[in-house]
């Protein structure tokens, strides 16, 4: 995982406090980024076209991996513009990232995901699958907060 730096998010108007008291810990964004069950992903095709879907995914090695239908609209465009915007369902503990998907080729990576996928979700998926398309958000910024403590615990992870 690249180094981190943690300071507040850039919301004009929020009360956002410039001191560093109250904000969260890259442990506990990261604890609920291994947690959640679904994972919403917003893309957008070269033309600016938007979508949106909920995926199964898990986080490993400081990043998030799924898997997704060749031929399916996210697929088409994470192919062809790999910057991603992924969140988990709830709207109190919130954990917002921003990042690349690209294509995860990598075996060794594949085969750590599984044990965990299959334990997560109760199925393992087939990697031999030639309709499946593997992909990792590596983060760039991830957001989060507390809903009960905003704008108290609003952070801002920056990965080098």
């Amino acid at each position: 995982m690249p180094p981190i730096r943690r300071l507040r998010p850039k919301m004009e108007n929020y009360g956002i406090s410039a001191s560093p008291e109250g904000m969260l810990e890259w442990e506990w964004a990261e604890s609920r980024l291994q947690a959640s069950r679904n994972y919403w992903i917003s893309t957008a095709s070269t033309d600016g076209q938007p979508g949106a879907a909920p995926v199964w995914a898990v986080w490993l090695d400081g990043g998030l991996i799924f898997g997704v239908g060749t031929t399916s609209r996210k697929a088409r465009h994470l192919l062809a513009n790999p910057r991603v915007i992924l969140h988990l369902e709830s709207g109190d503990d919130v954990v917002i990232v921003e990042g690349r998907a690209e294509p995860l080729t990598d075996a060794a990576a594949l085969d750590r995901m599984l044990p965990v996928y299959a334990e997560k979700y109760g199925v393992t998926p087939d990697l031999n699958d030639p309709i499946s398309l593997y992909l990792r958000v590596t983060p760039q910024v991830v957001l989060a907060w507390l809903e009960k403590d905003f704008p108290t615990s609003a952070t801002r992870f920056e990965f080098a």
